[in-house]
């Protein structure tokens, strides 16, 4: 959908990821889910369910953004869990359908994270701009 100018139909719940491989230098592209969207700053949270294992984790970590270029970090773990419980209470059956398929924890509250990690973006904003 992304590839044909129609991810606005998907609405604002996945994010769109084209990165760079950290070995192969080829073009990788990705579709995550959307756990926190700041319509303020325009920051997008999402969750790497299987941690530093997913090659778009990989990537990023490597600094291969070369398509977007966003600005992005890596959430504590105390953040990323605040994350999860609210994405839980938010969404309680799409949680429950998400821990059946992903390895997340059960009850985000006190579970250990296991793997999980999120990575928040943010567009690019270029020195001086506020």
């Amino acid at each position: 959908m992304y590839r044909r100018n129609l991810g606005f139909l998907l609405g604002k719940r996945f994010l769109y990821l084209a990165h760079q491989g950290r070995l192969s230098g080829l073009r990788r592209e990705t579709v995550l889910q959307v756990a926190r969207l700041d319509h303020e700053t325009g920051e997008v949270v999402v969750i790497a369910a299987w941690g530093n294992r997913a090659d778009w984790v990989r990537n990023v970590r490597a600094g291969h953004l070369r398509f977007a270029e966003p600005d992005h970090r890596f959430l504590p773990a105390e953040e990323c869990r605040s994350l999860l419980v609210a994405y839980r209470e938010a969404r309680p059956f799409g949680w429950r359908l998400l821990t059946t398929v992903f390895p997340l924890p059960a009850d985000p509250k006190n579970d250990d994270l296991g793997l999980v990690r999120a990575v928040a973006f943010r567009p690019h904003m270029p020195p001086g701009i506020d």
